[in-house]
């Protein structure tokens, strides 16, 4: 079985364990495409409209005599004003002809069997330095694949000091890259909270919270995942395998059970 080496916080190789079984999974790039659209559309909020608009006015319809078409029309109108059509889809103020409803189901569904498959190569696309290269992230200071720190990491409460341990660990270059990038997202995203587009930096997988979670969310492109809650949409952001994580000694173990 393949070692695999554990750095403590300064950057130092602490000691080498074994890789559990799940990095051998074949990638299978089709079912990591699916089941990050089954992530998203459950997360997908219902469109609709109200069963009501455009059907609330009192109308009438005269029927034939009066030279006018025999659309419904506003009470009280009379004949000089003749052009108030009302309820109508070509009316103004009518109703829409096939309106969106929130009935529609969005939801996409998936196999078990699939889901975990997807997962598991999901998790074993992160140890290939090709593909985590293919998805721009920047290796040069990198010192290992997969890469594991020690779990004194998850008690780490200030933001600098995380920084360092980034830099120690040859991953400042990525945070940097996420940092940087800032791209004016198109349309009216820019009114609802997400005017722009920004990249996504390294995952740090970890089995206990105590203290590195909100110490590392001041940092840009960092995200911080409990093992027991991580997914495909976490390793693989977009649908696109190969996401540069750091993983704790005690998170990297608990693959085994997997």
């Amino acid at each position: 079985m393949e070692k695999v080496a554990v750095f403590a916080l300064n950057g130092k190789k602490k000691e080498e364990i074994d890789a559990p079984s799940i990095f051998e999974t074949p990638l299978r790039f089709d079912l990591i495409r699916r089941a990050v659209k089954v992530a998203q559309s459950v997360k997908k909020q219902s469109q609709g409209r109200d069963p009501l608009a455009g059907k609330r006015m009192s109308v009438e319809n005269w029927q034939t005599g009066y030279a006018v078409a025999r659309v419904p029309r506003t009470k009280g109108s009379g004949f000089p004003k003749a052009r108030n059509g009302a309820f109508v889809p070509q009316a103004v103020g009518g109703h829409l002809a096939f309106a969106p409803t929130t009935a529609k189901n969005v939801h996409i569904k998936i196999n078990k069997q699939e889901k975990k498959l997807a997962l598991h190569s999901a998790v074993a696309a992160t140890s290939k330095m090709e593909t985590v290269k293919e998805r721009g992230h920047k290796l040069e200071n990198v010192k290992s694949f997969p890469l594991v720190i020690d779990d004194k990491i998850q008690t780490v409460k200030k933001t600098q000091k995380i920084k360092e341990i980034l830099v120690s660990m040859g991953l400042w270059d990525d945070v940097m890259r996420a940092k940087n990038y800032q791209k004016l997202r198109p349309g009216k995203g820019r009114l609802r909270g997400r005017k722009y587009k920004r990249k996504t930096g390294p995952l740090l997988v970890i089995k206990e919270d105590f203290g590195i979670a909100k110490a590392s969310r001041n940092i840009a492109g960092i995200d911080v995942v409990d093992i027991r809650r991580l997914s495909v949409e976490n390793l693989a952001p977009g649908a696109m395998p190969g996401r540069l994580v750091l993983w704790t000694q005690s998170a990297f173990n608990s693959l085994s059970k997997m």
